[in-house]
């Protein structure tokens, strides 16, 4: 006899239907599965046999073959467990045929229990696509399925109740769709940080527009601290972004059924000693990276020029397009990589290059060798660039709380309605994503502000690059001022922010 049953597969972030067919025949007993499985999969085998046998159910001495359709893509992940055990006793006559809109997922364990899987969001949104009408999930899971808004979600603690339910035995509840319960802790705040007013206003343009930016100054200016309190000044984030951030972090097995929704902007800060799979991706499985665990965030990266100069120049496609593709021999994935970068450095390899104080003793060619260790093209990659110097005694015995980050906010949220209302708040888009259509369109400049741009073209060597990141940045400053058109004042304060050079730059 065989039985089908429907069930999702999951390619890089994106979901996919599958179809577990069972065929039970005579003959020596046996239990294969075919459709390119991965280790997890064949080893359902065992898994599966144990349960059933654990719920007090029959299972067939029987020739058993499980195919999982379509064969020619590859299978991985512990969540074929369920349609697997459900496909051999609806073959074997142990529970009825499940509905034709049905779909199952979920591990099993050794005992008949269900265990959470990752990757449960982008499944469940595919089986919105794939019109299915209920989905029955690990209970653990339940909560993260229902952010789909598609398939009926109905929590499963284990196969037995599974089984009993399907027969007509008992009545399995559905999940309620989960809400989020507010925004949370905002993390540390801007009022702690006593004078840096230049640097909070770079940090605010950036934030505004999504800007990358570059911190440069001497050890203890709060390079770290400022950039750590960024996250508390970032735009809300729609439900769109939520949603596309939350399947990057259900892949990667990091939402709880507690918080199964990203709701506040990630801030992702890896160490500079992290791998170039760790921080674009990859694997023989292809997992996403930093740069794509900080997707709609920010990527913090603290002491850049003590990251491999390689993995850098890695990241200079995904800040160009938005997305990172990884390939090997069985395919290519795609994940998305839309990140604010924000890098802190010292001038030089003692860290007080260039400081009042004098202390620094290395030399011109060795602070132009720890400098290079950044390229060219990567710096061109980068919209501000603002130098963080020493703090003053004075300014750290004042007993005058510096602005909050809820005021900053409400400017850098303001600024990206307008962005939104410019560019759909569908799109996503914001200024550091316009494209040269944009461009054109919303940076236009005056007669007095092309004269000012030429000087600054000429006098700084910029490249067509940089020229295009200072519009963009201007455009963004000119938002915060709630000014229709770029005016001079604002394209100065952006060309301000490419005016620092490192080494011989």
């Amino acid at each position: 006899m065989v039985c089908s049953v429907r069930t999702l597969g999951i390619t890089g972030i994106r979901g996919n239907g599958v179809m577990a067919e069972c065929f039970i025949s005579n003959g020596l007993p046996g239990f294969d599965i075919v459709g390119l499985p991965d280790a997890a999969v064949k080893e359902a085998r065992e898994r599966v046999r144990a349960a059933v046998k654990s719920s007090g159910l029959r299972f067939p001495v029987s020739r058993i073959t499980v195919n999982l359709a379509p064969a020619s893509q590859k299978k991985a992940g512990t969540h074929y467990d369920l349609p697997i055990l459900l496909s051999i006793l609806a073959a074997s006559g142990e529970v009825r045929k499940p509905a034709p809109g049905d779909a199952f997922l979920g591990e099993v364990s050794l005992d008949g229990k269900l265990r959470g899987v990752s990757g449960v969001l982008p499944m469940a949104l595919a089986a919105k696509q794939e019109g299915v009408k209920r989905l029955f999930v690990p209970a653990q899971n339940a909560a993260e399925a229902t952010l789909a808004r598609g398939p009926v979600i109905i929590p499963v603690h284990t196969v037995e109740e599974l089984v009993r339910g399907l027969n007509g035995e008992i009545e399995l509840p559905e999940e309620p769709v989960w809400v989020p319960a507010g925004s949370g802790d905002p993390g540390p705040d801007f009022k702690d940080v006593l004078g840096q007013e230049n640097v909070k206003r770079a940090l605010e343009v950036a934030a505004a527009g999504s800007h990358n930016i570059l911190l440069i100054g001497p050890p203890g200016s709060g390079k770290s601290m400022l950039s750590k309190r960024l996250p508390s000044i970032l735009p809300d984030m729609t439900w769109e972004e939520s949603l596309e951030v939350s399947q990057i972090y259900s892949v990667m097995g990091l939402l709880t059924a507690k918080e199964p929704l990203v709701t506040r902007r990630p801030f992702r800060g890896p160490h500079h000693t992290v791998s170039n799979a760790g921080l674009v991706g990859g694997g023989s499985n292809p997992k996403p990276g930093e740069i794509s665990m900080a997707h709609k965030g920010v990527l913090f990266l603290d002491e850049l020029p003590e990251f491999r100069k390689d993995s850098l120049d890695l990241m200079r496609q995904p800040l160009e397009d938005g997305v990172v593709t990884i390939s090997r021999a069985s395919g290519s994935v795609t994940y998305p990589a839309e990140f604010m970068m924000v890098c802190a450095m010292n001038p030089c390899k003692c860290g007080w290059h260039g400081d009042p104080s004098g202390r620094c003793r290395c030399s011109e060619q060795s602070v132009e060798s720890y400098q290079s260790r950044i390229s060219g093209p990567m710096l061109d990659r980068i919209d501000i660039m603002v130098e963080v110097s020493a703090v003053h005694f004075d300014e750290l015995r004042t007993r005058a709380e510096a602005e909050p980050s809820a005021k900053i906010k409400e400017r850098v949220n303001a600024a990206r309605q307008i962005q939104n209302s410019r560019y759909g708040v569908k799109s996503g888009m914001c200024n550091a994503r316009m494209g040269p259509e944009e461009l054109r369109a919303f940076c236009a400049l005056s007669n007095e502000s092309a004269e000012l741009m030429r000087q600054a073209f000429d006098a700084m060597g910029l490249t067509a690059r940089s020229y295009d990141r200072i519009l963009k940045v201007a455009r963004t400053i000119a938002d915060l001022d709630g000014s229709r058109d770029i005016e001079p004042m604002h394209l100065a304060e952006a060309i301000q922010y490419r005016a620092v050079r490192l080494g011989n730059r």
